[in-house]
Parts: structure tokens; C-alpha cells; sequence
């Protein structure tokens, strides 16, 4: 296998992870009553992965983090026109823990959750409009 078929399926693997954690988010937030706080956790595992797969097929290491701000900036280094989404994106960090534990902040509101997942797939977009077709799984355009 070539290095860039090989940096293809880690990416495309990334990119089947961002999916699965889309949709999770999306049912969560439909649910009856709403799941907002594994929703959240999902927007920002979505992001996190997204990046990830960026940085795999651009050939850039990167150490085992949840922050979005990291992960970001050192996306914008290979790709400045991410700063924007990046920035956008950043905040989600915090949703990688804090609604995990007991003595979490207070449930979020519905619409905290919809803006995380607007967020997100704002995101995740800009991520698979960087990316050739090979490394993203076929059917994410169609769902984000």
C-alpha cells in the first residue's frame, strides 16, 4: 500500500467515527426527553475526530487530546482557512468531560445542544471539503 493510500484509510477511518458520533448526536437530541448532555459529548467528539483526520492525511502526528484548540491550531498550520471553523469550534472542548462526571454544571438547555450541532457540522464540512474523496466514507456528504 502507498503512504497516501494508507494516510486515505486512517482518515477515512476517522471520518466513519466523525459520522457515527454526528448521528448519535442528532438522535439525542431528538429523543424524548432530549439526551443534550451526550449530545454535547458527541458535537465534540465529532470535532475532535474530524481534526484528526485532517491532521492523519496531512501527515501530521498528534498526541492523544481532547483539546479542540490544539488539535486546531495545528490544523490552520497546514490549512489557515480553517481559523475560522477552528475558532468556532473551539468552545466545544469542555463538552469532552463535563457533563461525564457527578457535581457536573446544570443540565443544558435544548438550544445549547442544537448550537453545538450546528457547530459541529460546520466543522466537520470544512474538514471534508479539504479532503479527497478517498478519505472520506462514502454517504458522510449526504448526511452533514
Amino acid at each position: 500500500m502507498s503512504p497516501e493510500a494508507g494516510r486515505a484509510d486512517e482518515a477515512r477511518e476517522w471520518m466513519a467515527k466523525v459520522a457515527g458520533d454526528l448521528r448519535a448526536a442528532k438522535i439525542d437530541l431528538g429523543a424524548e426527553p432530549p439526551l443534550v448532555e451526550d449530545a454535547l459529548f458527541h458535537c465534540q467528539q465529532a470535532v475532535e475526530k474530524a481534526l484528526k483526520a485532517f491532521l492523519a492525511w496531512n501527515d501530521r502526528p498528534f498526541r492523544k487530546t481532547h483539546s479542540l484548540e490544539e488539535l486546531g491550531r495545528e490544523c490552520c498550520t497546514i490549512d489557515v482557512g480553517l481559523e475560522t471553523s477552528v475558532d468556532e469550534a473551539a468552545p466545544l472542548t469542555e463538552y469532552a468531560w463535563a457533563f461525564r462526571y457527578p457535581g457536573a454544571p446544570p443540565t443544558p438547555e435544548l438550544s445549547e445542544g442544537e448550537e453545538a450541532l450546528a457547530t459541529a457540522i460546520r466543522l466537520v464540512r470544512a474538514i471534508v471539503d479539504r479532503l479527497p474523496p478517498e478519505a472520506v466514507p462514502s454517504g458522510i456528504r449526504g448526511s452533514i
